[in-house]
């Protein structure tokens, strides 16, 4: 039992009371200029820059649109030595019309062995003994994604080939020269690597992209090479739109047997593409969120281990992950219709 003491000073009782509350006060500001003194330490040491940045070779996967694209317009214009890698001859075409002429391009079908090999040669013969600074494995899909029911095997391996297997065997073959110029690897993964919302295999390919980056960060501290994820929230890009995602998921409704639809409903199926057109609405269009993470991991002295890009994926999404398993659960049961036959 806490005793209230007094303490006589002459004729007058003085309560310790005022001088412990003084006391509280004092201990919350030396803690708050305790954390407002971390705060500004880190911001100075994130604000510190790598030299000769224009002698640096970056190659970037996934440069016919969105983030790939944009970044690679963002660090020609910053003087690095930008290796943009496009699927199309006219998405690399497209490129090399908007940025100066220190860009070269590649075309690069991370899904292909040979057309792999044949990029890592190209980028080797470039960078000479230099070596190559930063590696960014940007290219991804995101369809088909449904129900995973209504998948099949091969809709997850061509999810998988492209997200996970290729982003792998890109980065196999170009460690030698990233380890020579002790550089950067920067994986996109997304918030879907720690939260997952839907089925398929895009969730699947960034929890995988999130493990792999983990172990290959460990294995490469000791050559002083750096690597980090970028986890992005729903950003709006021009190659996944909601009218894309409606098709393929109308594709797959309709591929689906019997079982599968009446188990489902046509309500269901509704429901599910209105939800995907409420979604692309709170899309953020501001691609640089993300374009921004990225260059600072390759041009920081001290990267990040991760990046959340976006207001969802910092305030919403990331603290959901921290979240036990119920409650996780009972958030996404609340936003996700419900089956005809559900119990």
């Amino acid at each position: 039992m806490v005793q209230e003491c007094w303490h006589r000073r002459g004729q007058t009782l003085v309560s310790p009371q005022p001088a412990v509350s003084v006391l509280c006060k004092a201990m919350w500001l030396y803690l708050a200029a305790l954390v407002g003194l971390c705060y500004l330490l880190r911001w100075y040491r994130e604000r510190q820059v790598v030299s000769h940045l224009p002698d640096k070779f970056v190659f970037i996967t996934g440069c016919d649109s969105g983030f790939g694209n944009l970044l690679a317009r963002q660090l020609d214009m910053r003087g690095l030595r930008v290796l943009a890698a496009c699927l199309t001859e006219k998405g690399a075409k497209e490129l090399r019309a908007q940025t100066s002429d220190r860009l070269q391009t590649v075309t690069l079908d991370v899904t292909k062995t040979e057309s792999i090999t044949a990029a890592a040669q190209w980028v080797k013969e470039r960078v000479g003994d230099r070596g190559l600074w930063g590696l960014v494995n940007n290219a991804g899909i995101a369809m088909p994604s449904a129900p995973n029911e209504w998948l099949t095997k091969q809709d997850f391996v061509d999810i998988l080939n492209v997200n996970l297997l290729g982003m792998i065997e890109v980065t196999l073959s170009l460690l030698p020269l990233v380890r020579k110029a002790r550089g950067r690897v920067v994986n996109v993964s997304s918030i879907m690597g720690r939260v997952t919302l839907f089925g398929g295999g895009y969730c699947i390919s960034k929890y995988g992209t999130e493990a792999f980056s983990d172990s290959l960060r460990r294995e490469l501290s000791y050559f002083g090479v750096k690597v980090a994820m970028i986890e992005p929230g729903f950003f709006k890009t021009t190659l996944i739109t909601s009218e894309i995602f409606v098709e393929n998921l109308k594709e797959l409704w309709d591929r689906a047997s019997s079982e599968v639809k009446q188990v489902y409903g046509e309500k269901f199926l509704a429901s599910y593409m209105e939800s995907i057109k409420l979604k692309e609405q709170k899309c953020s269009q501001d691609l640089s969120w993300v374009t921004n993470c990225m260059e600072h991991a390759l041009t920081a002295c001290h990267p990040r281990t991760r990046y959340s890009a976006g207001w969802d994926a910092k305030l919403l999404y990331l603290p959901m992950s921290y979240l036990p398993t119920f409650l996780m659960d009972a958030i996404v049961y609340w936003n996700s219709p419900r089956p005809a036959k559900a119990l």
